[in-house]
């Protein structure tokens, strides 16, 4: 059962009194007598209010620009050298435009600061509840302090030193001060330790709930960040990368891996005109935590007081590009290809596709679309538009547009007769995907669509998704103990980091378990077809481990928060990012955003703002 939805926060809105200054009605009649302090402290007033604490974590996770834009993974548009002149999207290109009034910034912002006071304000009303069990009392809370903790996490990566209200707020004030991120640290921590040791396991609370294993992955994720301690500010120190080591251990050891990778997303048929439409189960012993949505389409949206952009399902499945309603056949705005999310699209950088091995990695054929087809008749089709004269025949289902693996590119006779080769389909390689238009396949628009979380037989409306975005899961935690390993922590419960690390590797190879998967050598150069092993064998380091969290994870809302705990983030976007690569101007001061200008000018006195900006 879905645990929530947004009839759960109008729910909770003080009902208003009505009356006119008309003789008529000049005696009031109150409608309600119910408010927030005669609500809240009721047993239903409590759980509703602990309720509304979840369904802000649709839109935290629907703002991720902060998160997949300007990273080695994710990218704009039409970066080749005809339209290199241009600007660039700021969030790529790190240059003076990346201010304080950067609207990404401001957004994630103030969601999190919105959670933060919901959960604070569940915490401080905790204590006036009336003829509630008083255990059930206390795991309530500890959900509430979980996702503070959550929330916390993700604002301290972001800005450093912010602000750290931790009770109700119930009057005006413009006082704003900033706290050191160290003793942020030691918040969430503490938040976190309490919310353990009162929150159910799993199977013990209603589906979607925080769990005892959700907090311990959290724990293992902020005493791992805690212990690279960004620019000594973090009050780390090496036992912290134990104490990751320790609760990845309890997950790994409670959630067991999925057998396929697959298992864990939607079933879909590459060709929409196989589609089945099967039943999807979102739930799988493998995720610890998800953000969840409903097959309810009316209350599959967010708050009704958050931007229209928000209030829609679960729209991962059409955010990563690959625009097919471009493709010759295409029968335009269909759910063939699900919707293409426009403003949100985020494009998967050449150099990413070249990370993985595409014959051996099940992961490769379920991340990537390779090969798109017609869904209706086309004819007297013109492929070259130097050549109007040669005309083609298209067949419902016929393939229109493949896109060859990185390590076996097509030559020019094997590609489509719009560029001279002998191909009725167009055949793009990586290196032409992206840039300018060329013909009436060859639009920059097309790349491989990163599918991922392609869901079948959606409506092309604003009902969008409806299947659980997966924010915690235990493949991650045995990368965790692997990095945590290699920094320094003791042996886990399996062994050393590459048993850890190797164990995910594995997972992927299905069949192959144990054969040594290719990657490109240099993944930056599209030229080079040279190839290591991304196997570990006495050779791990902090690259591989990103490379297999960017193989295992991409899209789900890490990779930012991955290159700055391990301060790669100018290095590796800078070689695999084409619009940073070509107009980037990164910096130190970008492992810190800027403190959102908004902020700065409602407080009182006036708090300070991140170096360099």
């Amino acid at each position: 059962m879905k645990l929530f939805n947004k009839q759960y926060i109008a729910a909770l809105v003080i009902v208003a009194l009505f009356g006119t200054s008309c003789d008529d009605f000049l005696d009031e009649n109150s409608v309600s007598h119910q408010t927030s302090d005669n609500y809240y402290v009721t047993e239903q007033g409590f759980e509703d209010l602990v309720r509304s604490n979840y369904t802000k974590l649709r839109e935290i996770h629907k703002e991720r620009d902060l998160v997949f834009m300007g990273t080695d993974l994710f990218t704009s548009l039409a970066w080749d050298e005809a339209t290199v002149g241009n600007q660039g999207n700021v969030l790529n290109v790190y240059d003076t435009r990346f201010t304080p009034n950067v609207g990404a910034g401001t957004s994630l912002w103030d969601l999190l600061y919105k959670q933060i006071s919901r959960t604070n304000t569940t915490i401080s009303r905790a204590e006036g509840v009336v003829g509630m069990d008083e255990s059930l009392k206390a795991v309530r809370v500890g959900e509430a302090k979980f996702l503070r903790a959550m929330a916390y996490f993700y604002a301290v990566q972001q800005w450093g030193d912010i602000p750290m209200p931790l009770e109700e707020v119930t009057t005006a004030s413009r006082e704003v001060t900033r706290v050191p991120a160290a003793q942020v640290y030691d918040q969430i921590i503490e938040d976190l330790e309490e919310a353990e040791g009162v929150l159910p396991t799993k199977g013990n609370t209603e589906y979607g709930r925080a769990t005892k294993g959700a907090a311990r992955f959290l724990l293992a994720r902020v005493h791992l960040t805690r212990g690279w301690n960004y620019n000594n500010s973090l009050g780390g120190t090496a036992e912290d990368f134990n104490k990751a080591v320790e609760y990845a251990d309890l997950i790994i050891q409670d959630y067991p891996l999925a057998a396929s990778y697959s298992d864990l997303f939607p079933e879909r048929s590459e060709n929409p005109l196989e589609e089945t439409y099967p039943a999807q189960d979102d739930q799988n012993d493998e995720i610890v935590f998800a953000v969840q949505f409903s097959d309810n389409l009316l209350t599959n949206g967010s708050d009704l007081d958050e931007p229209h952009q928000y209030q829609i399902g679960n729209d991962y499945h059409s955010i990563f590009g690959g625009d097919a309603e471009k493709i010759p056949g295409s029968l335009g705005r269909t759910t063939h290809y699900n919707r293409n999310g426009g403003r949100n699209t985020y494009i998967v950088t050449p150099a990413t596709y070249r990370l993985f091995d595409p014959s051996l990695d099940t992961r490769y054929h379920h991340n990537f679309l390779e090969v798109m087809y017609a869904m209706t008749d086309v004819t007297d089709f013109v492929p070259n538009l130097d050549d109007p004269d040669t005309k083609i025949d298209i067949a419902q289902g016929d393939t229109v547009l493949y896109f060859p693996p990185w390590n076996d590119p097509a030559s020019d006779s094997e590609k489509g007769m719009d560029v001279g080769g002998n191909k009725h389909y167009a055949v793009l390689n990586l290196d032409e995907i992206g840039v300018k238009d060329l013909t009436p396949y060859h639009i920059k628009d097309m790349t491989p669509l990163m599918w991922k979380f392609w869901e079948p037989g959606l409506p092309y409306d604003e009902a969008l998704g409806t299947f659980d975005l997966a924010l915690y899961r235990s493949a991650e935690a045995y990368l965790i103990a692997a990095e945590a390993i290699l920094k320094g922590a003791a042996n886990g419960n399996l062994g050393g980091a590459e048993v850890y690390y190797n164990t995910v590797v594995d997972r992927a190879l299905g069949a192959n378990a144990g054969a040594d998967p290719m990657r490109a050598e240099d993944p930056a150069n599209l030229a080079s077809l040279d190839a290591v092993s991304y196997r570990a064998n006495g050779n791990l380091d902090i690259d591989m481990i990103l490379d297999e969290r960017a193989r295992e994870l991409m899209g789900e809302y890490t990779r930012w928060y991955d290159l700055k705990r391990t301060e790669k983030l100018i290095e590796r976007t800078t070689e695999m990012n084409p619009w940073t690569a070509a107009l980037g101007q990164m910096k130190t001061t970008h492992y810190l955003r800027p403190i959102p200008q908004k902020e700065i000018d409602r407080s009182l006195p006036t708090i300070s703002q991140n170096d360099g900006y």
